[in-house]
């Protein structure tokens, strides 16, 4: 490739040899047109998953899991009520086609820049928008496009989402390895994307406590070997013999409780006599008031319909800030009535208790910690702050319609004075006095950087700029990581009394999102970040969460999460958001990896997508007994989740699953076949993602190509020095293609992203499920044109057409781009006249796919309608490969080029084959 500069030519090498690293691409990105050709992986945005049960296992497929019925089946004993949970949300239909690959035509004679506007064709038939996308194809590693056996294709891929519908897991090496050294040589390591509160249709919902092993404390699950006769069952993973308790007297092969069928690997059950009563959820609203008179506008009226979607037993507190931070009293309806606390310092609970007058008339106790009705509070006392929202519409409303701009004076040189981090501890405090383990949440409404008190991020003066990732880099923000320290300390006090922090930062400016990072992921909290409060991405989003739970989110609190392992299999951390409850046990590895060293964590919040990734060690070496004793061996791992149900009450999860270990020669085709692509894709990002934020001198591009070399070398099929004899699996083809995009993706490449952009992609890839990482690694795009339906096309610059329109969907944005002719047309109002129904319907069918996939994603996508060489088109230029730069020789005619010095697919596969093979 050609370059202006020697600067331009970077390159990472490592012990003499180069693979090209990855460029970003210039801010001012244009385009011409130029040939077509063939780069990247394209996925259709809205894949579908088939109705498939669980198949038995054929002999040439690993042994992943126990076999499924045809049908349902319900406990026959009698104290047994099966309840169905709602069906799996709609997203999950999108993953079906993610592994798919169709080749993309040019069209010949494709209109430039400057064609003439004629006439949209009227004779097509507009049943075409209503055809289904192909599958079947694949992309190879030598750049060409293959059309592989269609049957096979698609249940390799349904295998995995099948396995995720039942129990929400999936594994990259859904056969494990033997030996440490083996699991070493995999390169990607043994790992577990587990949603704990999928939806998952028809698990059973029992009403008694679960039975659990007197030695582990795992529970009865499908996998337990049970003596009939003698009522014992068998632990899975201890191999402790216990006893039924009498109320299972009754058991025998033909009168199962549902913990033992063996469809129902996950299921969840409520004890009503551990319980206790139904505790209602909490809410505080934290509102900025240092933002103009237009923000706060918008913010009071989404924060008004907010609050009529609350449950009606959900208790309320109101908290506002500024220069100083008031606490009102919205207990007291007389007239408004507010406490108020300097913004320069933190506030502890004792400050709380004796300033907000808690012992009004009464005498405060001497010894011992005072936090709610248990020890010693009234609940007059906390009902003045932490109302019903029956009981308090008319003085919240009241309370929201005089919200007004901070009245501090500002002057012109400096910024306003903002104590965020005061108002948190304010509220952190105020929830510890009052409602200690119970589900609360802290819901954050900031407008702006914080300049005053603990956790300021910038001085006041406009003078000093906010802190780059150039600052961070160099450690010239000195207030950063004092910043980190104090919201460290919110997050330790959060995840003592079981309450999240919630952030919603919208402003075109930073407000701290980078510092306030570990406090809201500790405590699971959700973050939006929007450029004002009139954005539909934060409206939208706001009232999403407060929608009906089989709609919404299905907010849940105060979760505990624990983990039960096979024998030389151990926990070595989790990446997510969650905290370790630094429960030492002997499943915990010498080696940490995210909230490590337990085998518990606390999980404040949690929702139906959240999504934990666990990474496990093996701890078998290499003996003379190792094959034989792991031939025909299953390895399990159990997944218990206590957690505070979005309708009040406290239930227990249990998932429990079984892989195989791979053994004897077939070691590694064992492996190959078990490979889930997307999973793997989903764990590398989330440990260089950790990394990069861990390890002061990491490098992500030289981990990330040694990693992928690595894995070729063990998993490629070639001659030794021929790189034109390199081939893949079809299991692992996609993969070097995840990783290209992942090298290029904003959570590698920082540059013309803002600390807080980046803490908020990155917390987001942390949360999320397998198929939504994979969709912000490598984003889908569909093609719409006259003379096809929609289709998935490759994400190259070739996929560029005047007479077509684009849909990008790169999971934070969703992008509608026209060709200049289609842009034409639209703009001469063809759409409107009569005879051009079918270009209307042309126009409106990516607008309608667009809407599907707003409607079901969380926090809700930007939506950006653009048109060909538009300033707005950099949205998806940015995310395109570039087959074809402006340096190219000989481009030909359709397409277009990419303004960038960022290398190509077909350039990285190039690379990576030679160095595969060596």
């Amino acid at each position: 490739m050609k370059s202006e500069t020697d600067s331009r030519r970077c390159r990472k090498s490592w012990g003499g040899i180069n693979l090209p690293a990855p460029r970003q691409p210039v801010s001012r990105t244009t385009t011409r047109r130029h040939r077509t050709g063939h780069a990247g992986r394209p996925r259709t945005s809205r894949p579908i998953r088939p109705r498939l049960r669980r198949a038995h296992p054929s002999p040439s497929s690993p042994n992943i899991g126990p076999t499924r019925p045809q049908s349902g089946a319900t406990s026959p004993l009698s104290s047994c009520r099966l309840s169905a949970e709602s069906p799996p949300e709609s997203g999950s239909h999108r993953a079906l086609h993610r592994a798919a690959s169709i080749a993309s035509s040019s069209d010949a004679g494709a209109a430039g820049r400057h064609q003439e506007a004629t006439c949209p064709p009227v004779s097509r038939c507009a049943a075409v928008f209503a055809s289904d996308p192909p599958v079947g194809y694949h992309f190879t590693c030598g750049g060409r496009l293959t059309l592989l056996a269609h049957k096979t294709a698609v249940y390799k891929m349904s295998e995995f989402l099948e396995l995720e519908a039942l129990d929400g897991i999936r594994m990259p090496w859904n056969v494990i390895p033997g030996t440490r050294e083996d699991a070493v040589s995999c390169v990607v390591p043994v790992s577990a994307i587990y949603t704990p509160l999928k939806s998952i249709p028809d698990m059973p919902v029992v009403p008694y406590a679960p039975l659990r092993c007197r030695m582990c404390r795992s529970i009865l699950n499908p996998f337990s070997r049970v003596d009939y006769n003698a009522k014992i069952w068998l632990c899975t993973f201890c191999f402790q013999r216990n006893q039924f308790p009498q109320h299972y007297s009754s058991i025998s092969e033909n009168n199962l409780p549902p913990e033992l069928f063996p469809q129902y690997t996950t299921i969840e059950y409520i004890s009503t006599a551990e319980t206790g009563p139904v505790m209602p959820p909490v809410f505080i609203f934290v509102v900025d008031t240092c933002i103009i008179e237009e923000e706060i506008g918008y913010l009071k009226s989404a924060l008004a319909q907010a609050t009529e979607l609350l449950p009606d037993n959900s208790l309320i507190g109101f908290i506002t800030f500024g220069t100083y931070v008031q606490v009102h009293e919205l207990g007291f309806g007389l007239l408004p009535k507010s406490y108020v606390f300097k913004g320069t310092k933190e506030v502890s609970k004792e400050q709380i208790l004796e300033q907000m007058c808690f012992f009004a008339g009464k005498q405060k106790p001497t010894t011992g910690v005072i936090a709610g009705t248990r020890d010693g509070l009234s609940s007059e006392s906390i009902s003045r702050f932490l109302v019903p929202a029956s009981e308090c519409e008319f003085v919240l409303n009241s309370v929201i319609e005089e919200l007004q701009k901070d009245p501090w004076h500002i002057p012109a040189d400096q910024r306003a004075s903002r104590c965020t981090g005061a108002a948190l501890s304010v509220a952190a405090s105020l929830l510890g006095v009052c409602v200690p383990g119970s589900g609360a949440r802290i819901m954050a409404f900031v407008g702006g950087p914080s300049t005053e008190g603990p956790g300021s991020i910038v001085s006041k003066s406009l003078t000093e700029p906010i802190r780059s990732h150039k600052d961070l880099d160099k450690d010239s923000a000195p207030l950063f990581d004092k910043a980190v320290k104090f919201y460290d300390q919110i997050a330790k006090q959060l995840v003592h009394q079981g309450h999240v922090l919630d952030l919603f930062a919208c402003a075109v400016d930073q407000v701290g999102v980078a510092e306030m990072k570990v406090a809201i992921e500790k405590t699971g909290g959700i973050v939006v970040l929007a450029e004002s409060f009139g954005h539909s991405v934060f409206k939208d989003s706001l009232l999403r969460i407060f929608q009906s739970a089989d709609n919404g989110l299905g907010l849940s609190f105060n979760g505990i999460l624990e983990i039960n392992c096979s024998k030389d299999v151990k926990i070595q951390g989790i990446i997510g958001p969650c905290s370790s409850l630094e429960k030492k046990s002997p499943l915990s590895a010498d080696t940490v990896i995210g909230q490590g060293n337990t085998s518990a964590w606390k999980m404040c919040g949690l929702d139906k997508k959240t999504s934990l990734c666990f990474v496990y060690d093996i701890s078998r070496k290499v003996g003379p007994d190792t094959v034989a004793q792991q031939t025909g061996k299953q390895l399990y791992l159990q997944f218990v989740t206590y957690y505070q149900h979005h309708e009040g009450q406290m239930r227990l999860r249990t998932t429990t699953i079984s892989r195989q270990w791979a053994s004897g020669a077939a070691t590694v085709q064992e492996l190959i076949d078990g490979f889930d692509q997307e999973a793997a894709a989903a764990v590398v990002a989330r440990l260089v993602s950790f990394k990069m934020e861990t390890e002061a001198d990491f490098d992500p591009i030289r981990w990330l190509d040694r990693a992928l070399i690595r894995l070729c070398t063990k998993f490629g099929d070639y001659q030794k020095e021929t790189p034109s004899s390199f081939s893949l699996s079809p299991r692992l083809s996609i993969f070097p293609q995840f990783m290209f995009n992942l090298r290029r993706s904003q959570f590698v490449q920082v540059f013309n992203n803002s600390p807080d952009e980046t803490a908020y992609f990155r917390m987001m890839l942390e949360r999320e499920n397998v198929g939504n990482a994979v969709a912000m690694i490598q984003p889908s795009l569909i093609s719409y044109s006259f003379q096809s339906g929609p289709m998935p096309v490759l994400l190259d610059a070739t996929a560029i057409a005047p007479d077509k329109i684009l849909l990008l969907d790169s999971y934070f944005s969703v992008v509608i781009f026209h060709g200049i002719t289609i842009a034409q047309w639209r703009k001469a109002g063809y759409q409107d006249q009569e005879g051009h129904e079918a270009f209307a319907q042309l126009l409106k069918a990516p607008h309608d796919e667009s809407d599907a996939i707003i409607k079901e994603r969380f926090p809700v996508p930007r939506l950006v309608v653009c048109d060909q060489y538009g300033s707005q088109a950099r949205f998806l230029l940015a995310k395109l490969n570039p087959s074809v730069t402006y340096n190219s020789d000989n481009p030909a005619p359709g397409g277009d080029v990419i303004f960038t010095d960022d290398v190509s697919f077909e350039v990285f596969m190039d690379h990576l084959q030679r160095l595969a093979v060596q």
